[in-house]
């Protein structure tokens, strides 16, 4: 009996400590009760109760939690049911909220996320439910994050795992989609065409205009050339009729002019009448043939006074 009752008192004191100390792990947060009613948040770490009086009523996890929202009927705007589900993350932000605030905050925040969701798909068409992806999770988060408040819970972020529409809806998407590339299909080989008709346009009138410019310069060049010929043969033509008029000038020039004069007229005689089918008619008096060589004469002198002149 001796040893008996100082093997209660310790085996007593070891249950009295245990119950006292309490370790609380990282990322966790406890409730502590002091009579029934609610003392302080425990946190990461050694904490001390009051044996009989305090005890731990919750434990909550501060972790970030997926919380996966069950499938679901929408109907959008356009009378149009879909199959939804997604995937919901929150945390635990005040333990004492979480702990008297609801009694299941995770049930409570999976149908607030699943009537939030059926609100806002409701208020868009079928079309704008596959493009506003973002636009409906921030507006789930939205309206979840207001409530979720009061539970001591703050919700992250909200994700669509997958949109199901009807088959006959999805049958026609397909089909409305396929019409859609074949269009762009057969509007990019109008534009291929409609570029290739503008580059062989382009290139035919810059070839026409080369052409032109080039058939421009050709006649300018041969006009150039004519000009340059006309003006060499009216040099050559006036240098010949200033060296002839030089050599009149000269003494003895008159008589020269003369003889070729008679020499040119005597010529031209020989030549009628070396021509079988042509009559010729010598004049009676061989003086007329004087007469006009000095006529002939006559004009060369009246050029030359006019040139001294």
């Amino acid at each position: 009996m001796e040893f008996t009752i100082p093997l209660v008192i310790l085996v007593i004191a070891i249950i009295v400590i245990s119950q006292s100390v309490k370790f609380v792990p990282q990322q966790n947060a406890w409730v502590r009760e002091r009579l029934g009613r609610y003392h302080s948040t425990m946190t990461p770490g050694p904490n001390f109760l009051i044996p009989f009086i305090d005890k731990v009523a919750y434990k909550h996890s501060l972790k970030e939690i997926p919380l996966d929202v069950p499938s679901q009927i929408c109907i959008t705007r356009d009378n149009t049911q879909l199959q939804v589900d997604g995937i919901l993350y929150f945390q635990v932000t005040d333990p004492m909220r979480a702990s008297y605030g609801s009694s299941n905050y995770i049930v409570a925040v999976t149908q607030l996320a699943q009537t939030s969701l059926r609100s806002v798909i409701g208020k868009l068409e079928l079309d704008k439910t596959f493009e506003e992806r973002d636009i409906i999770n921030a507006q789930v988060v939205a309206a979840i994050d207001e409530a979720a408040l009061n539970w001591g819970v703050k919700v992250l972020r909200y994700e669509i795992k997958d949109l199901t529409p009807p088959k006959e809806i999805l049958h026609a998407m397909q089909r409305q989609i396929t019409a859609e590339r074949e269009k762009r299909a057969l509007i990019a080989a109008s534009e291929g065409r409609r570029q290739e008709q503008i580059n062989i346009a382009t290139g035919e009138r810059e070839a026409f205009i080369a052409r032109s410019e080039g058939e421009k310069q050709a006649q300018i060049n041969n006009a150039q050339g004519e000009a340059a010929a006309i003006t060499a043969v009216a040099e050559a033509t006036a240098g010949a009729i200033e060296r002839v008029a030089a050599a009149i000038r000269q003494p003895g020039g008159e008589q020269a002019v003369q003889l070729k004069v008679a020499e040119r007229a005597v010529d031209a005689y020989g030549k009628v009448a070396a021509d079988a089918t042509t009559t010729l008619i010598v004049p009676s008096n061989m003086n007329e043939t004087a007469a006009l060589i000095a006529s002939a004469m006559r004009m060369v002198q009246a050029g030359k006074a006019s040139g001294q002149a």
